[in-house]
């Protein structure tokens, strides 16, 4: 039996300033009636990926997009279709979206959706989206770790809320309390914590996930076991579309592309660039944070390139 043909869809994530999302009921008498999930529609054939999003917003919703970013791709076996999910950040539109076609909307927080039931291929996605524009990895080692917990308190006031414990040439009798203090501290803001490479540091400290480098990853056929649970984190070290396959393979929750930029730590050594970049995260199933010669003033940048957000090392305690 030939496997059914795959159905291309633009699918925009419409964004409000605080964060909350786009989502829109079925209509009756369609597949799936009554279920939610983000406005969008099939591409026409020969039809620009951005120009079928545009089309369809319009027609759907009303509105005319004036910004939009390519995010991620993935490809979801329904009983009736294969489709292949091409999803954008939709910034900002002109016009105030209403129903053209008989829907339902509802702006909804991404980690407190509170309509159902929600079409399967979204809950990946609003995983995805409950991730924060801005990952910080810890600089204890240069930094001492009073000085580097001093400025994390700063960091946290200041907004960030997901945390990467790397410092991994730290004996464990040191790195163990530093986690278990990076946790304490980030609770209290809301913030989740990654433990690089030991998930049973991770479990130790009450981490909320694991962070994983490229080689770790590569001998894994699934996601871990110690991975299970909806609420853990899985992030893998990436450069380039290989490895960002196999991330997405193994469940990883999102993944680190670099080295985008040139940075102070590899002088002369290869780059990604911006175009190289931009084509790697919109093939990629799971979201991508830049890393490597970026600032914290870059997210913006990073986004319309299709990244989830940047990822800091010295520039997140700074």
């Amino acid at each position: 039996m030939n496997p059914p043909p795959l159905t291309e869809v633009a699918v925009a994530v419409l964004t409000q300033p605080d964060g909350r999302v786009l989502l829109a009921q079925r209509p009756p008498g369609k597949v799936y009636a009554g279920y939610w999930e983000f406005p969008g529609g099939k591409v026409e054939p020969s039809e620009a990926l951005d120009a079928a999003l545009a089309r369809e917003l319009h027609e759907e919703l009303g509105i005319v997009v004036t910004t939009s970013c390519r995010w991620i791709t993935r490809v979801f076996e329904y009983p009736h279709a294969t489709v292949r999910l091409n999803f954008f950040r939709v910034f900002e539109w002109q016009g105030t979206p209403h129903p053209h076609e008989g829907q339902v909307f509802s702006w909804q927080l991404p980690d407190a959706v509170e309509v159902a039931p929600l079409l399967p291929a979204n809950f990946p996605i609003l995983k995805a989206l409950s991730l924060p524009p801005l990952l910080g990895i810890s600089h204890a080692e240069a930094l001492g770790v009073d000085s580097f917990l001093a400025r994390l308190d700063v960091a946290l006031a200041n907004g960030l809320r997901l945390i990467q414990l790397r410092d991994k040439t730290l004996p464990d009798e040191a790195r163990l309390p530093l986690a278990r203090e990076t946790v304490r501290r980030a609770r209290p803001h809301g913030a989740r914590v990654l433990v690089n490479g030991s998930a049973e540091l991770a479990r130790a400290a009450g981490a909320d996930g694991v962070h994983l480098d490229s080689a770790a990853a590569a001998r894994l056929t699934r996601r871990p076991d110690f991975a299970a649970s909806d609420s853990f984190l899985l992030g893998v070290s990436c450069h380039d579309d290989a490895e960002l396959a196999h991330a997405a393979a193994i469940g990883a929750d999102f993944a680190l592309l670099s080295p985008v930029l040139p940075t102070l730590t590899h002088p002369g050594a290869a780059t990604l660039g911006w175009e190289r970049f931009a084509e790697l995260a919109a093939a990629s199933p799971v979201p991508v944070y830049g890393l490597g010669g970026l600032a914290r003033d870059d997210v913006a940048l990073a986004q319309s390139h299709g990244a989830h957000g940047v990822a800091l090392l010295r520039g997140a305690w700074t």
